[in-house]
């Protein structure tokens, strides 16, 4: 059975703040069911719920070194829907009121990598392949390679890092190298961590993980070009035989209309229009909206910032009101955003709403909602046009990312199709593509099937998880082989009793050393330096920048 560690900063229920949660909370359910052993370690954060501590079980308690400090850490465990997971605690690091944000974050994320391969022989886990997801965990590859691999303990696990969204990559003063990295500066190069004189975690875990991964497929293209790069294009070029794009999926049992208790009433496929009428006009009245089932609802949940595309529904907001129609926004974000929404609710009284995020409410938006709008400028894979699906809002998308691998744009002349799309970030093609979604909202025979569509696809983890799985057994057989030919390559022959060993005859084989974690040995530790840098072309001398 292959096995697998989870490494992240957040995974749902116990803390969350969007996609990246959810997937590690899911994702290791749907391969536990495909045979993999799949666990997850994570921070223990203070913002975990008390009931969900309750059940955690102190296991072991060490110390980690950061730089020259050795800091605590309690590890402890849970299984939690048949998934084990561990927790570390160190309350000077996570016992804060939230997850992000603080003036040490190089610090607690340096702590939180080196913590993991820290708890690793104290679990007793031995893991084929260790998952490191988004830069908080960008540290885990290279610490694994520069102290780890040549272990009799980690010789036999490789690493694989998952881009959630590339845009946050973690990036910090080259200052902390030595004080907190704790890493010598041969690490400080364009084949390692080094950024532009900075330091990047992303960058590190592109560079030093075995397989890299990403959310979806288009995305993976995507981001082999400079305007979705973020600067790290060419690495990930360069890379490019070992990044691999596979679509996120949702947990199908939470999302799921017909079971949801936080709804005003549940409903499924054969029952939708009735279902949905009512969650809206329930949803309206608490709003303040006009209450109104034939007026279509439009929605719009995602944090408020420039990458969910609000530029664009700024710019022609008034002008999307003119139509009959109700908005809702929800979320948290830029102020100025928010300011923005509160003035268009004030200007159109029983027409629009902004609101700050909450669950329950946006699971009722997904009962209540005839479209569901995400005109992102880019996205990685998103989640919430699944659930909108899921739940019989039709998605209206603009093609980037995972958007256009999940959404497919209704065709008139065949039917086909789950939702609406854009292609262009213009905020007049989405006008238009709205309007004209709006001119089917009233039309009985094309409606109700799309949204019965859209309900009937498949977006759990399934198909995806059965691709993480191909992506591990590649790399276990990968290392199974290797190991194979290193033991069948005859390092000395012993001599007679009081003679140096010798090579075998006929080989010109170096006897082979394993170096210390004082001693690395950059052939062997570093792939990134051989997967990322080319050979000097004429007129050229060493590795050239990759970003």
């Amino acid at each position: 059975m292959t096995t697998v560690l989870f490494a992240a900063a957040e995974a749902a229920p116990f803390a969350k703040t969007g996609g990246l949660g959810e997937v590690v909370g899911s994702l290791p359910g749907a391969l536990r069911r495909l045979g993999v052993d799949a666990r997850v370690i994570i921070p223990l954060y203070a913002a975990i719920p008390p009931g969900l501590r309750a059940g955690m079980t102190l296991i072991k308690e060490f110390t980690v070194p950061v730089g020259w400090r050795r800091q605590y850490c309690g590890l402890l465990a849970l299984r939690h829907r048949d998934v084990p997971f561990y927790f570390l605690d160190n309350k000077y690091y996570f016992d804060r009121p939230g997850l992000y944000g603080y003036y040490d974050e190089a610090e607690r994320y340096a702590y939180y990598a080196r913590a993991v391969l820290e708890a690793l022989p104290r679990i007793g886990f031995r893991p084929d392949i260790l998952h490191c997801h988004d830069w908080h965990a960008g540290l885990i590859p290279a610490y694994h390679a520069a102290h780890w691999r040549h272990t009799p303990f980690g010789r036999n696990t490789r690493t694989v890092f998952t881009i959630h969204n590339l845009k946050y990559q973690g990036v910090f003063p080259k200052t902390i190298m030595g004080d907190i990295v704790d890493l010598g500066w041969e690490h400080f190069t364009v084949g390692g961590l080094e950024f532009y004189d900075q330091v990047s975690y992303m960058k590190a875990g592109i560079g030093y993980a075995d397989r890299v991964t990403t959310v979806s497929p288009s995305y993976a293209g995507e981001i082999r070009q400079p305007f979705y790069g973020e600067m790290l294009d060419g690495l990930l070029r360069r890379r490019g035989g070992d990044l691999t794009g596979i679509l996120n999926g949702i947990d199908t049992s939470s999302y799921d209309p017909a079971t949801d208790r936080r709804l005003f009433r549940r409903y499924g496929a054969a029952d939708c229009l009735d279902g949905k009428r009512e969650n809206k006009l329930r949803l309206q009245e608490g709003l303040g909206l006009a209450v109104r089932g034939e007026t279509p609802l439009v929605a719009v949940v995602a944090r408020l910032v420039r990458q969910k595309g609000f530029d664009l529904l700024v710019r022609i907001a008034d002008e999307m009101l003119a139509a009959d129609l109700q908005l809702i926004v929800m979320g948290d974000g830029e102020d100025w955003y928010r300011a923005f929404f509160r003035d268009l609710a004030f200007r159109h009284p029983g027409r629009a709403t902004c609101l700050p995020f909450d669950d329950a409410t946006y699971r009722r938006i997904l009962a209540a909602a005839d479209l569901f709008l995400m005109p992102s400028l880019f996205e990685p894979c998103g989640l919430a046009q699944l659930a909108a699906m899921r739940y019989g809002a039709l998605p209206l998308v603009r093609e980037t990312g995972g958007l256009r691998d999940t959404v497919r744009p209704y065709n008139q002349y065949t039917g086909e199709g789950n939702g609406f799309s854009f292609a262009s970030y213009n905020a007049h093609d989405m006008l238009h593509t709205l309007r004209w979604a709006l001119s089917l909202h009233g039309d009985r025979a094309v409606w109700p099937s799309l949204v019965r569509r859209a309900m009937g696809g498949d977006y759990g983890w399934e198909r995806s998880a059965g691709r993480y799985r191909e992506l591990y057994d590649q790399l276990v057989v990968k290392e199974a082989a290797h190991a194979h030919r290193q033991a069948r390559i005859p390092t000395a022959v012993p001599g007679k009793t009081g003679e140096p060993a010798r090579q075998a005859p006929g080989r010109n084989v170096r006897p082979r050393t394993v170096p210390g974690p004082q001693q690395p040995d950059p052939g062997l530790y570093w792939p990134a330096v051989a997967a990322v840098a080319p050979a000097a072309g004429p007129g050229e001398a060493g590795l050239l920048p990759v970003y």
